[in-house]
């Protein structure tokens, strides 16, 4: 049987490479302002992003250093060297303190631009954790735990942004509003299915249409256990995020760079170069990976026994419900929840990867993107006498294919644009 993991990855490279900084950005940096450019940055790509915005800035354009300043808060091992635009690392997914230090310095520094001025905001998938500053009356720790209870309760990414807005002073349009009256550009990679500006790092600079009752909802319905400054927080009326026609928005622009259907598409056409015929499923995919996993095994099954050479891609953010005390993510669930339910089927390979390169984890730049399965890996389950359903059962994908050796490591690739799910099906 051919290996298939070298085209894995060159499908999984493809759909990251789409969404690169330095390919993506550049094109849509406006002409210079009379007065300053403040660059604001945040998220697993901001500090690419910061530094290919100084390279057509002070190399392309000449624009006066001096002119140029700014702060791009990453998370830690993303940091890339910049000349003017600090870069400054911090937690991700669960925020830290120097993700708040930064936050309130953003604010800071937003807050002293002027009419002539450019306050130019560039967002990528992670800036939610990364941008961290608690609503007034609500502890670092506190809203810590929050974010902790949220990850581990299932909720889709919009619904944790929703909290996570009311509980904010830089969210849900809250920088837009400190920065006025200058003009404020926000360019967005897009990390969320459907592209929505205000779940995008929980929407700094936009307005928002969900409420502090829908907060409330949303704890109550995940059965989350809340401080009480939290809940304080979620029922004073002056955490309300910004709405549409509030005065913030006057002079805010908002411009999406880079979108996972663009990356999947890139991915669709190295598969289709191979000579796979194709199956999208889409780029918005949402759901329990176990659950999305399942649908996925009988439609490989079912081309297997067809015969057929056909490669089935999709993107989206798929969900854990945290039961177990194990480690993983959502790509190494779907990955674990396919190598139980494939068995030993020959002819189907698997990929699944966040393209940001951390799937899960700690928090650490060394974390894996997801983790891989084919016949490699059924012959380590075998000669290991491994169980994938009681790793399933303890949410431990990263010790099973810790165990096999599949784990799926690329470091940091410096952009997001949610995750890819690759399954090849040969003909025997």
């Amino acid at each position: 049987m051919t290996d298939r993991r070298p085209l894995l990855h060159a499908i999984f490279d493809a759909a990251v490479a789409a969404a690169h900084p330095d390919r993506i950005l550049a094109a849509h940096l406006p002409s210079p302002p009379k007065g300053r450019i403040i660059c604001l940055a945040a998220g697993k790509g901001a500090g690419a992003l910061a530094a290919a915005a100084e390279r057509h800035y002070l190399d392309t354009v000449k624009f006066e250093p001096s002119r140029l300043s700014g702060l791009a808060t990453t998370r830690h091992g993303h940091g890339v060297p910049t000349r003017r635009i600090e870069v400054v690392e911090a937690g991700h997914p669960v925020p830290d303190e120097a993700g708040m230090k930064a936050a309130g310095r953003t604010l800071e520094l937003a807050e002293t631009a002027g009419a002539d001025d450019l306050v130019l905001v560039l967002m990528s998938g992670g800036g939610s954790a990364n941008w961290i500053a608690p609503a007034e009356g609500v502890s670092f720790a506190q809203k810590q735990q929050m974010n902790k209870s949220l990850l581990r309760s299932g909720a889709p990414i919009s619904e944790i942004n929703t909290v996570r807005k009311h509980l904010s002073r830089i969210k849900g349009g809250r920088l837009a509003r400190a920065a006025a009256p200058a003009p404020v550009l926000t360019l967005a990679i897009s990390d969320v299915p459907h592209d929505d500006p205000a779940t995008i790092a929980s929407g700094p600079t936009v307005p928002d249409q969900t409420t502090l009752a829908d907060a409330r909802a949303i704890v109550a319905r995940y059965g989350i256990k809340a401080e009480d400054a939290v809940r304080d927080a979620l029922d004073d009326p002056r955490n309300e995020s910004c709405k549409p026609g509030d005065a913030a928005f006057e002079r805010a622009e908002f411009r999406i760079i880079a979108r996972p259907r663009e990356s999947l598409d890139a991915a669709v056409a190295v598969a289709r170069q191979a000579g796979y015929e194709v199956i999208d499923l889409g780029a918005d995919l949402e759901g329990e990976a176990r659950t999305v996993a399942a649908t996925h095994a009988q439609l490989a099954l079912k081309a297997r026994a067809e015969g057929k050479k056909l490669a089935i891609l999709s993107g989206g953010e798929l969900t854990v419900t945290v039961r177990g005390n194990g480690r993983g993510g959502p790509n190494q669930e779907y990955v674990l929840a396919l190598t139980d339910l494939l068995a030993d089927t020959t002819g189907i390979s698997v990929l699944a990867g966040d393209t940001d390169g951390a799937d899960g984890g700690a928090g650490s730049a060394t974390d894996p993107a997801g983790a891989l399965c084919d016949q490699r890996t059924f012959a380590k389950v075998r000669e290991l006498k491994l169980d994938p359903k009681a790793y399933l059962d303890n949410n431990d994908a990263t010790a099973f294919f810790t165990a096999t050796g599949d784990l799926l490591n690329t470091g940091p690739t410096l952009t997001n644009v949610n995750d890819i799910r690759i399954i090849l099906v040969d003909p025997a």
